[in-house]
């Protein structure tokens, strides 16, 4: 199984590059945000691989962060998502916007993607909200690897009500919930178990006024 590629850009297509590793061409489906980060033809890049092995194919899948591969693989456990929705939702939406949204249950964010409709968005949003939201809490901290959500998440447990509150109360001035979300667990992060839901609010707003 191919988990890497690092070579010179050959080819850039509407949904696909091509990279030259010692000569051979390896041709990976990529979403946009990938295709957008890739340098001009002849440029050095490296792709994170998913390869897909069917009974009369092989297809390379090419990721330019490892989040995002590791989104695609999370995403395809959802029923009715398969790789080209996958693929359309992670063109649509960074591994970060992505987290956020549907920790947050914002089904209108997911649903932004190229043949996402309102149930499939909703879906996603309930399949993968718990485990969602005990990565963006990793996230926050800026600890990776596999367990580290896990202390992350206990470390906010305390401010989880306050939090809640906190975000709704952006929403209703107008800011949408992932980025409200996103704001306030930052916060929440940075000040603790002890802050408030006012000093919640208020640093949210500095934070989303950046």
């Amino acid at each position: 199984m191919i988990a890497r590629l690092s070579g010179t850009v050959a080819e850039i297509g509407e949904d696909f590059a091509v990279i030259d590793c010692a000569g051979v061409g390896y041709h990976a489906q990529c979403s946009g945000r990938t295709l957008e980060r890739l340098p001009p033809v002849g440029g050095l890049a490296t792709l994170h691989v998913e390869t897909l092995m069917r009974e009369d194919s092989i297809r390379l899948l090419g990721f330019a962060e490892r989040a995002e591969r590791d989104w695609f693989r999370i995403l395809t456990t959802v029923q009715g998502v398969g790789p080209r929705i996958a693929l359309a939702i992670l063109s649509s939406l960074s591994a970060e916007e992505l987290l956020a949204a549907i920790a947050s249950g914002d089904k209108a964010m997911v649903s932004r993607a190229d043949g996402v409709g309102p149930k499939l968005a909703q879906r996603i949003v309930s399949e993968l909200k718990d485990k969602a939201g005990s990565m963006f809490f990793g996230a926050q901290t800026g600890v990776g690897g596999p367990g580290a959500a896990q202390p992350a998440a206990q470390a906010v447990a305390g401010v989880q009500g306050a939090a809640s509150d906190a975000v709704s109360a952006l929403v209703n001035l107008g800011y949408r919930q992932a980025e409200a979300f996103t704001a306030v667990a930052k916060v929440a992060q940075e000040q603790g178990a002890k802050v408030t839901v006012d000093a919640l609010i208020r640093a949210g707003l500095k934070e989303l006024a950046r």
